[in-house]
Order: C-alpha cells, then structure tokens, then sequence
C-alpha cells in the first residue's frame, strides 16, 4: 500500500447529511418567519462549519448581526442535536469500503469542520466498531479546514508522515487542506461539490475506483 493513513472528510464524503443539516437551519429560520431554503441551496452553503452555514442562510443584514447569528445558531443546534441522523446514511458503498479499509490494516481518521460533538456522534452510530486513530470535528480552539492544523494532528498522533497519509473529500477546502499540509488528496464525486473536488490530485466518481487508489 503508498498509504498507511486515509483521513476522511465527513459531510458530503463518508455521509450525505444535507437534508437533516438543512431541515435544521431552516427550523431556525422558520421561528423568525424568515426565508427558507432548498436542499440544493444548501449544498453550497455547508462546508465551513455550522457558523458560517448559519450565517449564509440568513438574510445577509441580519448576517451581519451577532446577536442574531448568535440566536439562529442556538435554534439550530437543539434541533440538529435532537434529528443528526433522520436523513443521515452513508453514501452507497462506504460502509465496506471503511471496513475493508480497516481490515486491510490501514489507519483511518475523520477531518471535519462539523462540530466535535456531531462528528463522534455520527461516526460512532454509522461505523461501530471501526477503530479510527482520531474523529477531529470543529471545537474552540482549533481552527476549521482548509487550515492544515487537525490533518497534521492526526498524522502526528498516527505516528507518520504527509508522504504516507491520504485525504478523501468532497470540497475545495479538502483538497486545500491537503496541500496546506502536504498530503496527497482524492476528490470524490458523491459529494457537495464535485468541481471543486475535482482539483485534487486524484478525482473518483465511484467508490470502487477510490478502493483502488487506497489499497493500490
């Protein structure tokens, strides 16, 4: 194998959790009577952690009050917290690809701009018993993708290199992440955005394909 360590996107990547993300923050905008949104308008809204989702649905006054982020952000995360997984399902193929993965002897982790809390609580309900070196979702203190800052803790703490480590995702931001930290970068189609992934150094449009690329 060239990799011994695959880290994982995991909105858009390992999981399509669009529809619950969007049913959330639409429920916050509903409570102020504000617009809402479609689930393909959200696709371009996700990525960036759950802030700057929140902040991209409002109406771009209200955006710019704190205040008012502040309290859809609140809305959203009882409701998100109390439906994560209603919609949420792996993307087809994934779950034996994580678990062949994990067989084969390769380490695996999940980069995510997902808040901490959230991340585990999906890997842990979708992929139990799979043992990952780190689940790095977005906390205080630690700074959201594309800064190459949580791929670099995880490669530090699976005791490798960047020359050994791969990551999978479905975003610019994942693929700029990559090359912040000098890992090499497979951009999957599946995703939330397929142009951009498609800038990484290997672009895949199945999950068979992406099997090749991590155990060849």
């Amino acid at each position: 194998m060239k990799y011994r360590l695959a880290v994982f996107d995991l909105d858009g990547t390992l999981l399509n959790t669009i529809q619950d993300l969007g049913e959330a923050v639409n429920h916050a905008l509903s409570l102020r009577g504000l617009p809402l949104h479609t689930v393909p308008e959200y696709e371009l809204m996700v990525g960036n952690g759950v802030r700057k989702l929140v902040e991209r649905a409002m109406p771009e006054d209200l955006s710019q009050d704190a205040a008012a982020v502040d309290g859809m952000l609140a809305d959203f995360m009882d409701y998100y917290c109390s439906h994560i997984d209603e919609h949420t399902k792996p993307y087809p193929g994934i779950e034996a690809l994580v678990s062949k993965l994990s067989a084969s002897g390769m380490l695996l982790a999940v980069a995510s701009n997902k808040f901490q809390s959230g991340a585990r609580q999906l890997v842990s309900r979708f992929f139990p018993g799979i043992s990952f070196v780190r689940v790095m979702g977005g906390a205080d203190g630690v700074p959201l993708k594309p800064d190459p800052a949580v791929l670099l803790e995880i490669i530090s703490e699976a005791g490798l290199t960047a020359a050994e480590t791969v990551m999978v995702g479905d975003s610019g931001t994942d693929v700029n992440t990559a090359r912040a930290a000098g890992v090499d970068s497979i951009g999957v189609s599946w995703g939330f955005r397929p142009d951009a992934a498609k800038l990484a150094d290997r672009y895949v449009t199945d999950v068979q394909t992406l099997e090749s690329y991590l155990l060849g």
